[in-house]
This record gives C-alpha cells, structure tokens and sequence, in this order.
C-alpha cells in the first residue's frame, strides 16, 4: 500500500499568469490553461483519506465537498498558503484538524473565530503521526514565518515536500541525509539570482539543497512567472533526475 500526491497547485504568491503582466509565461498561461500556476498546494491521499497540503485555494469547498477533506497539512500561515480557510472555517457539523507549525500569530482572524477548523494540535519539530498505514514527519524549514515541510513515508518510499523555504536548516538537512527519498517536491521560486535569495529557493539554491540527499527525483514547485521564463529558454540546463511540477500532476509512492 502506498499513497498518491495531486498537485493542485505550482505557483508562487502572484501564481501565473500574472495580474496584467504581458510576459511570455503570463501570455501563454492565459492562452492554454494547461500553464496556469495557482496556489502552492497539494492533495495526498491516503487509504481512503484525502490530506490537503495548504488551504491557499479559493475553491476548496467546491473541490472537496464534505466529506471528502479529512484534514489539513497546513506548512505555514502566509495569505497564498492560507486564504482559503477563511472560507472554509465557515461549514457547520463537523470538525476538520489543521496541523501545522506553532504560529502565535496564525493568519487573519483565523485563531479568534476558528470555526469547524481545528488548530488544537500543532506539530512538533521532527514529530511523526500516523496516517493509516503512512509515517508523516513534521521537518522545520526556513522562512520568514514558522514553517514546515512534510516527509511522507511508505512501504513503497519516501516523499518530501519542502516549501517555503530557502535552503534547509542544519538539522533538517542532517535527517532528510539519513533517509533515501524517492521524490524530493522543493520550492524553486526564483530563476538564477545575482544576490543570495531572501524566504524562497532560486535554482541554484534549490538545487544544492538537494545535492547531499539520496533522491531518485526531484519536483520544482512554487514557481513563479520569471522562473517560467526562464524555464522557455534554459530547462534543459536542469540535471536529469529534476523535473518541474505542473497543476494537476500526480505523483505515486
């Protein structure tokens, strides 16, 4: 038994297209839906289970109507990460556990009126908790905010998925060193950059992150118009072994 992630969305906080702008990414997005980069976020499912990795999608209630969303893999409180729970918290008759990093401040009001969702339990830093047949760890990242990454462990592998995040702390480059990982799903906002990048990956920062660990393959995600550009002129500068993750993707471990 193993478990599937859907790639519901690849793009940074502007998403692609851009609001006005007349690049090549932003213009090729509006003509061919297949291009288009919504929110960073993804849906893993679980023997049954449906697990949302951030609620930065406007149509979750209309994607995930009720039952279907079991809980939510929150990795940080940023607006693009977290605006569709606004939404969301209203629903009446159930409960739905958010997990993510301990945050005094959380997003908007979110905290104060709660609503149906469930913030009572935070991750620790490298805590693990079973999903049916599945080990999901909590790894800290390093952002401007308290965030998480998630590591997804089967009898079929590994999974990572790392974003936000700018390089990895110490500590979490030391555990994810000592477990082999079939996919590695890292943030790459950012096309090569003159200065070292601030809160987000660029390529080369992405990909060093991922040069000391044992991964079969790398996902880019979180990406932005510029990136895309870039990406028109240079994706076959990419090793091997690293590809870039689209809306509506799917991965299998």
């Amino acid at each position: 038994m193993g478990l599937s992630l859907e790639f519901l969305g690849t793009g940074d906080s502007a998403q692609v297209p851009v609001y006005n702008c007349l690049c090549v990414a932003c213009r090729r997005a509006r003509a061919d839906s297949r291009f288009r980069r919504r929110p960073c976020s993804a849906v893993v499912r679980i023997a049954g289970q449906q697990w949302l990795i951030d609620g930065g999608r406007m149509d979750l209630a209309e994607r995930f109507p009720a039952p279907m969303l079991t809980g939510i893999l929150q990795t940080h409180y940023h607006p693009d990460h977290a605006q569709g729970l606004l939404h969301l918290r209203w629903g009446v008759n159930m409960q739905l556990p958010v997990w993510g990093p301990v945050d005094e401040v959380g997003f908007a009001d979110l905290y104060k009126h709660p609503g149906i969702l469930d913030f009572s339990q935070p991750w620790r830093p490298f805590e693990s908790r079973r999903i049916a047949h599945v080990t999901v760890t909590a790894v800290p990242l390093q952002h401007s905010r308290p965030c998480m990454g998630y590591v997804f462990e089967s009898a079929k592998g590994r999974v990572a998925y790392l974003t936000d995040t700018v390089g990895l702390a110490p500590e979490t480059q030391a555990w994810l060193a000592q477990r082999p990982l079939r996919y590695c799903i890292v943030d790459c906002t950012h096309p090569p950059q003159a200065t070292p990048p601030r809160n987000h990956n660029d390529v080369p920062s992405a990909l060093a992150m991922c040069a000391e660990l044992d991964i079969e393959q790398v996902y880019l995600t979180h990406i932005s118009h510029e990136m895309d550009q870039w990406l028109e002129t240079h994706a076959d500068e990419l090793p091997s072994h690293v590809q870039v993750a689209r809306d509506g993707m799917f991965l299998f471990c």
